[in-house]
């Protein structure tokens, strides 16, 4: 990327026709910019809001000229923006004129990029600039703002806090004996431990907690008790070559009450593969907290695998899966029709089925011989694929690892301490949390992740 100091310029409005269209500059030459385009001179001006004539080379447009002087701006930067008629043809041609005078056309995100590197925003806040204008559903604009208003910034800068109180009291012991009085007591050290270690399990449960944000896309099991589902878990997850805790088989309807969650791949997909207990009416408070349990974990499906018992006695008329309607959206779903190996099995499920909105494939399997599995698997992929994780499910993941880093490193310091290792390696356990924390509002981040991240915005922006 070129130097900060030249001049960008982009269309910074959707793309297609609307009322009104927005060509954005920042840079030095953003003042002479708007001398040369309109009637106004924003010399000795820090901030404006005016009517004018925008001359694009070909003619003239009416426009609303906004100018902010730097250091006062979102990019820290002089910033003028044209809020001329939202024709694209139009458009285009303001941004042509610009670049004639000396911008050149803005990297994605790097309107952002400036304001992070002028300290403007920290990483998190600019992530949430680019979670807000990629939302595709409530859930990623909530968490979006969350993210943009300083949650995660906060969150980051109490744990900061905690662990550089402790360094400190760990460095400052360094060149005192026990007996001495500038040595801090080791019960001093362990409460301060302690502190870190409740600020950073709470941003840790508060980044897991954020809607629609998870690291991989979830394929959750559904079905009737009893249907194979739990026998199916195991299977995916042995044919995906991954270890997982067993789920518990039994011929017992109502053997499965807890969500249980391996990693499968599915289609070249990594995924979460979830268990949940089989849709029937609760007849104890444990089986209502499962029945529960699962419905939570349908609502949060990317896929839901459906489950059916090809050998049962009797099936529904409807699709049993069209009632599970936990979401405006629900999730495409994958019919497992299982169990194929029974004698008695029926070989499809009924023809009025497939007609069902919501059903991207039918596959025939067993979960006890493994038939059909690799189909299964290669079927789930299809619309796990369409549905990749998107910007919303990144920004959690380096989130959550970042998190993750830090904790692994401040127990590793705590343990340390009990076991009389020496107080300064105790120290570069901390300051290693540290760094892991200051990855995650950009203090440290290498210039191959900031790309990455600032990559992912439109132009303009």
């Amino acid at each position: 990327m070129s130097t900060p100091r030249d001049t960008i310029v982009a269309i910074a409005s959707p793309p297609g026709a609307a009322l009104r269209g927005i060509v954005r500059a920042s840079g030095p030459l953003a003042a002479e910019l708007v001398r040369r385009t309109t009637d106004f001179d924003p010399a000795g001006v820090d901030r404006a809001w005016r009517a004018a004539r925008f001359d694009d080379g070909e003619g003239a447009q009416p426009a609303l000229v906004t100018w902010m002087r730097g250091p006062r701006s979102f990019t820290g930067e002089d910033v003028a923006e044209f809020h001329l008629l939202g024709n694209p043809h139009l458009l285009a041609v303001a941004l042509a004129r610009c670049v004639s005078l000396g911008a050149r056309p803005a990297a994605p995100g790097e309107f952002t990029r400036r304001a992070f590197l002028a300290g403007k925003l920290d990483l998190s806040r600019a992530e949430g600039v680019l979670l807000l204008v990629s939302a595709q559903n409530d859930a990623e604009r909530r968490a979006g703002a969350a993210l943009l208003f300083g949650g995660l910034a906060r969150a980051v800068g109490e744990v900061r806090d905690a662990l550089v109180e402790a360094r400190a009291l760990c460095e400052a012991s360094l060149d005192f004996d026990p007996a001495e009085t500038g040595h801090v007591p080791e019960v001093e050290l362990r409460a301060c431990f302690a502190r870190a270690r409740a600020r950073l399990a709470a941003a840790e449960e508060d980044a897991l907690a954020r809607p629609g944000e998870l690291g991989v896309p979830r394929v959750v099991l559904a079905g009737a008790p009893n249907a194979g589902k739990s026998q199916l878990f195991n299977a995916l997850v042995a044919r995906s070559g991954r270890a997982a805790t067993e789920a518990l088989v039994a011929p017992l309807a109502g053997t499965t009450r807890d969500v249980l969650t391996a990693r499968i791949v599915a289609g070249g997909v990594e995924a979460e593969l979830v268990d949940t207990a089989g849709e029937a009416p609760a007849r104890d408070a444990l089986e209502t907290e499962a029945q529960r349990r699962a419905r939570a974990s349908r609502s949060a499906a990317d896929v839901l695998l459906w489950v059916v018992d090809a050998a049962g006695p009797e099936l529904p008329a409807e699709p049993p899966f069209q009632a599970d309607a936990d979401r405006a959206e629900p999730a495409p779903v994958v019919l497992a029709w299982n169990q194929l190996d029974r004698r008695e099995a029926r070989p499809a499920p009924p023809a009025d089925w497939a007609r069902a909105p919501r059903l991207a494939a039918v596959v025939g399997v067993s979960g006890r011989t493994g038939a059909g599995l690799e189909e299964l698997l290669l079927r789930l992929g299809e619309p796990l694929l369409a549905r990749r994780p998107g910007v919303s499910r990144e920004l959690a993941a380096r989130h959550q690892a970042g998190l993750a880093r830090a904790r692994l490193e401040l127990e590793r310091a705590e343990a340390g301490l009990g076991a009389g290792t020496p107080l300064e390696l105790v120290a570069e356990h901390l300051r290693s949390a540290t760094a892991a924390l200051d990855e995650l509002d950009g203090a440290t981040t290498s210039e191959d992740v900031l790309d990455r991240i600032f990559a992912r915005f439109c132009l303009g922006k």
